[in-house]
Order: C-alpha cells, then sequence, then structure tokens
C-alpha cells in the first residue's frame, strides 16, 4: 500500500548516523543523500524512507503512531535494536517476542534522535 515515508529531522548528520547503523542490521542502505535529506531503502532500490532536516515546529508524530520495519530474521531485530541505542536512539522496547500480536512476532521498538518511534519486527 505504501510507496514511502518521509520524517523530518533537527540534524541531518546526526539523524543520519542513526539511521545508517539502525537500518544496517535489517538490510536497508542509504540509496542517495545531499545536503537537503537522506533517502534508504534496498540495495540497488528505490528509497522507502527518507529524512528531511526541519527547523521549525515539533517533528515526532503523536500518542499512536510508529513505523513498522520488516526485519529478516530475529537476531536482525536485535541488531537493529543495539546499533539504535549505540546511536543515539532510546528504548521503547527490547528485543523479544510479543505473543499478543502473533505466535511468531518478534519485534524492538525504539525512539530516533527526534522522537520518532520505530519498530524492527520479524513475523
Amino acid at each position: 500500500m505504501l510507496s514511502h515515508v518521509s520524517l523530518g529531522v533537527r540534524d541531518l548528520a546526526v539523524s543520519g548516523a542513526f539511521y545508517d547503523a539502525a537500518l544496517a542490521p535489517l538490510g536497508y542502505v542509504r540509496v542517495w543523500g545531499t545536503e537537503r535529506g537522506i533517502g534508504y531503502g534496498e540495495p540497488g532500490g528505490n528509497d522507502r524512507l527518507a529524512i528531511f532536516p526541519q527547523s521549525v515546529g515539533t517533528l515526532a508524530a503523536g500518542p499512536g503512531f510508529h513505523l513498522a520495519l520488516r526485519a529478516p530474521d530475529p537476531a536482525s531485530v536485535d541488531g537493529f535494536h543495539a546499533a539504535a541505542l549505540a546511536h543515539g536512539g532510546t528504548d521503547e522496547g527490547a528485543p523479544g517476542l510479543r505473543a499478543h500480536y502473533g505466535p511468531a512476532y518478534y519485534a524492538a521498538f525504539v525512539r530516533d534522535p527526534d522522537g520518532h518511534k520505530l519498530e524492527a519486527v520479524h513475523q
């Protein structure tokens, strides 16, 4: 259903380093980058997530919103969580099974440096 998602960030360099590290365990890479923004997706593909610097207003969406990213396996979820925390993210739920979503739903939740809630999930 979705083609891509864009998020506003306060510091493109800080957020770029965060997303480079956090998305790598999931198999996603920087597919383009300029002083005006950075796009991420599968190697050799189009961007599916882009970040753009914003200097005004609230950046993160309100309660209830989060962006779920597909992980190829549980180890990738673990790697996402560890890399996110090591690069300025905050913990919103350690890696583990979430049986209330399904018997094989393995996920972790973090907030990026601007407060966007992200999930890595393998089902």
